[in-house]
């Protein structure tokens, strides 16, 4: 049963260094038609499942007027959300007003995601990102009077960020005490304006210091290491997210959108004119059945408490030790295992892609 949708909005007001996400800028008319496009897709598509989460990502979907929300909105009242919904709309911290917000949560938004990604304004024009500290703190603050449940982005390993760098901005995070923070390091992508600049990512030894800094510090600051990447309160984990990283099914709407729906992953045309003219998906898998134990091994892995072996039995009516000779990982302390669940340990967490990688290698079931 299919119980999250993610919805893609590819315009941005200005499009950010490092972005190798589908996005465009921002033209009104064009919008209007895209807008027309997706309503399209979701009626023909959406099954009229009661959802538990509905993400808006992008591109940057706040960069749309307060006319193109209210015509986007109008088109989402067909999705039926749960009683415990969660719905996250994406926000650049520039466009955030108390028109924005009161419009946001009239429209059953209840919780936001705030590109922040640094504090420290000496990145602004490497970054492509307009980054004005005082503007910034003043629109989350705002944000935390009609929204509880705020994330925003912290990117770490920028070009020539020091430790000291890091720090400040993490004491600036903490200091705003949101409900989830979510961490990446700056990659250097294939056709983004850093690539094209010749920008070297950081040392890896840095980029391992930078990793456990910020971990530390924000578990010492009341916040659960839930994902590689994230940290959350108590009971405020991102429930879309974990969508994914339970291998759960989900559809993905809009230009450059992905989803997973009846055992087939699909991508969507990252061109928004052929989206517009109807050309929608490009790509679709039927998933085998060692591809989707794969999948669930690699996803799940990501979450720290890893994977729960009675769970994976449940779901495949496969043994983990039947579909994967782990012993030996467990006894090179690259796995753990506790209370049945196998997981990466800490101190190794920053080579997971690794660990991940020479498991599903280890793969055993069907040979």
């Amino acid at each position: 049963m299919i119980k999250s949708v993610y919805i893609h909005i590819p315009f941005c007001k200005k499009i950010c260094s490092y972005c190798d996400f589908c996005k465009n800028f921002y033209n009104e008319k064009v919008v209007i038609n895209y807008l027309k496009a997706l309503e399209k897709e979701i009626s023909n598509n959406y099954k009229k499942e009661v959802l538990d989460t509905l993400y808006i990502g992008g591109g940057t979907p706040s960069c749309l007027s307060i006319n193109d929300l209210k015509r986007l909105f109008k088109i989402l009242k067909q999705i039926k959300l749960s009683k415990d919904y969660e719905f996250t709309f994406e926000c650049n911290y520039d466009d955030i007003s108390e028109e924005l917000l009161m419009l946001l949560k009239q429209n059953r938004v209840n919780r936001l995601s705030i590109g922040v990604q640094t504090f420290n304004e000496k990145y602004e024009k490497i970054l492509n990102r307009k980054i004005d500290k005082e503007e910034m703190i003043n629109s989350i603050n705002l944000s935390k009077k009609y929204f509880d449940n705020i994330n925003i982005d912290l990117m770490y390993a920028l070009p020539k960020e020091s430790i000291k760098d890091l720090d400040d901005d993490l004491k600036t995070f903490i200091k705003l005490d949101v409900k989830h923070i979510s961490t990446y390091a700056l990659i250097i992508e294939e056709h983004t304006k850093l690539e094209l600049d010749n920008i070297e990512e950081l040392d890896e030894d840095i980029q391992n210091e930078m990793y456990y800094k910020i971990a530390n510090k924000l578990k010492n600051n009341g916040y659960i290491h839930y994902e590689l990447s994230n940290f959350s309160k108590p009971g405020y984990e991102s429930k879309h997210n974990l969508t994914y990283w339970k291998n759960e099914e989900y559809y993905g709407f809009g230009a450059g959108a992905s989803g997973f729906i009846n055992g087939v992953r699909y991508d969507n045309t990252k061109s928004v004119i052929n989206y517009i003219n109807g050309k929608t998906r490009v790509y679709e898998e039927k998933i085998s059945f060692d591809q989707m134990i794969k999948d669930e091994v690699m996803l799940s892995l990501r979450k720290i408490d890893g994977i729960n072996i009675d769970m994976f039995y449940g779901k495949y009516k496969v043994k983990f030790s039947d579909a994967f000779n782990y012993n030996k990982m467990i006894d090179e302390k690259l796995l753990s295992i506790k209370d049945n669940n196998i997981y990466i340990p800490f101190d190794k967490l920053f080579i997971s892609n690794e660990i991940i990688i020479r498991l599903l290698d280890s793969y055993i079931l069907n040979d």
